[in-house]
């Protein structure tokens, strides 16, 4: 086997690079300033992984909410990507403080634990954090003074709610996240919604024909997009070494979308 092994490795090197690999080396490899900052909220400290793009203008902040693994890896090359598109971007780990010694995700044991520890965070919580992050973002001398939120997954779905919360934001992004609310949570939304799904996700995508109803009727604007083939998780799948065909695509229509919109948010 190992024989196999170096065989595989002296003829085929990039077979072997693995997908955590090659995002490790995107972040190492980023010509944007990338730092670790941490957030007050009150007594709490939010850890936060921040990216600035390379530009003369100020740019548009977009607030990224990680999946129910917390803080990864692939979140923070996501950020940076995002930075690339010309958005300071920020992404909170809201698992701060409730891993092993008061750590935050990467202190974990396994992705399972962070799992578990994230779906004991009290609502309340969660916005709260958020707002202090928004708060600290915008204020910074690279932002314009917009801010976007986007989450996946888990994240997808506090996106959503984290809009109903904030009247300050000028566009939500949910990815492949929940969408159940009450008409007199839609009704507080200030900021027009973007959506994007995989068709092969009938738990998720299950809840956005309520929720299309419930936003029209409160004259909110959503709107939706589902890639075809496309798994939950897509935009996570669609860059490993093994992706699908349809989840590469997904992936690659859904940043072109997704690049169009900040552009345009980012007019004057």
């Amino acid at each position: 086997m190992k024989t196999v092994l170096k065989i595989l490795i002296l003829f085929f090197p990039t077979l072997i690079v693995s997908g955590q690999d090659s995002i490790q080396q995107r972040l190492e490899n980023s010509p944007r300033h990338q730092e670790w900052v941490v957030v007050k909220n009150g007594e709490r400290p939010v850890h936060c992984f921040v990216v600035y793009p390379q530009m003369k203008e100020k740019a548009t902040a977009v607030l990224v909410i990680h999946e129910n693994k917390g803080l990864t890896d692939w979140v923070r090359s996501l950020a940076d990507q995002l930075a690339e598109a010309g958005a300071t971007t920020i992404a909170p780990d809201l698992l701060s403080g409730l891993g092993p010694n008061q750590g935050k995700t990467s202190d974990f044991p396994s992705i399972d634990a962070a799992t578990e520890a994230l779906y004991k965070l009290q609502p309340d919580q969660v916005i709260s954090d958020l707002n202090a992050v928004s708060d600290y973002v915008t204020k910074l001398p690279a932002s314009n003074g917009k801010l976007a939120v986007a989450g996946f997954c888990w994240g997808g779905g506090q996106s959503l709610r984290f809009a109903t919360r904030r009247r300050e934001l000028n566009a939500a992004f949910i990815f492949y996240g929940t969408t159940i609310h009450t008409k007199e949570e839609i009704a507080l939304i200030n900021c027009p919604v973007y959506g994007f799904y995989g068709s092969n996700d009938a738990r998720i995508n299950a809840t956005l024909p309520g929720t299309a109803e419930t936003m029209k009727e409160a004259g909110k604007t959503f709107d939706p997009v589902t890639y075809d083939g496309a798994d939950h998780g897509f935009m996570r799948k669609g860059e490993e070494p093994d992706a699908s065909s349809a989840n590469k695509e997904a992936r690659t229509k859904a940043w072109e979308r997704w690049k169009a919109i900040l552009n345009k948010l980012s007019t004057p």
